[in-house]
């Protein structure tokens, strides 16, 4: 999944690149490969195209292109503008890891939701199982896509994906959040019947099988508040997401 993706909806309607290093008004940038291909291939930008910059610390950068090569693209910083788009709601995602390109497809959508930071976390039902090297080149993936999406979504902050944890092993290290919940079908409440929180949430979410029975036992002892959403056993790609935009509509910015 390519990590540049042209945003249409600026204030200023310019293409958007992320670049990891330090930013300055009237500075020369050399884009990344990736980003130069996608700036001249995909996008067919050239010499004097305005676009945007930002690394992910808030803030962006007008941006003039001001060479435009078959691999190298140069371009010339100007103004920083103080724009942000975050989300009232400082939002954790705890997702079990899913299969397949339903995790990608996961922490693409909750980026444009809002979630302010991801921990990827096995459970005993989880499919996919990853360690070592594979499981840190996959978090470097699922950090490409969050760049991604949030060069498409228009957000200057960037989401951090943190290193795979067991699940058990993570609710061990008794993080702190005003509010925490996980999603059950067999919670008896709502997020209606949540009152709106006064500081951050930690959302739990389980695998493509559920969590198990000892699993959800330790949430519960952890402090996690099991509801629910409707009648109906949503997929684990859908629950996360549908329950973020729940979390948007009755306490965020929707």
């Amino acid at each position: 999944m390519s990590r540049y993706i042209l945003w249409s909806n600026s204030s200023m309607g310019f293409s958007r690149f992320y670049h990891s290093g330090d930013l300055g008004a009237d500075r020369q940038i050399t884009l990344s490969e990736q980003a130069a291909h996608h700036a001249t291939r995909v996008l067919r930008l050239k010499t004097d195209d305005r676009v945007t910059l930002f690394n992910g610390q808030g803030g962006e950068y007008e941006a003039t292109i001001v060479q435009a090569g078959k691999k190298d693209v140069t371009v010339k910083t100007g103004a920083w503008l103080d724009r942000e788009c975050e989300s009232p709601l400082n939002m954790t995602l705890v997702q079990a890891i899913s299969s397949g390109e339903k995790m990608d497809f996961t922490l693409q959508k909750a980026v444009e939701l809002g979630v302010a930071a991801i921990q990827p976390v096995i459970s005993s039902r989880s499919v996919v199982r990853l360690e070592g090297e594979r499981a840190l080149k996959r978090v470097q993936h699922w950090q490409s896509v969050v760049i991604s999406a949030c060069e498409q979504c228009g957000r200057n902050r960037v989401p951090l994906v943190a290193p795979i944890m067991s699940l058990n092993h993570w609710l061990e290290e008794k993080v702190t959040s005003t509010l925490k919940l996980t999603l059950s079908p067999y919670a008896k409440e709502g997020l209606k019947e949540i009152a709106a929180p006064q500081g951050p949430i930690v959302f739990l979410v389980g695998p493509e099988g559920g969590f198990s029975e000892s699993e959800e036992v330790s949430a519960a002892v952890s402090g996690f508040i099991p509801v629910k959403l409707g009648q109906r056993v949503l997929r684990t790609e859908t629950a996360a997401l549908a329950a973020i935009s729940a979390m948007q509509m009755l306490w965020g910015d929707f």
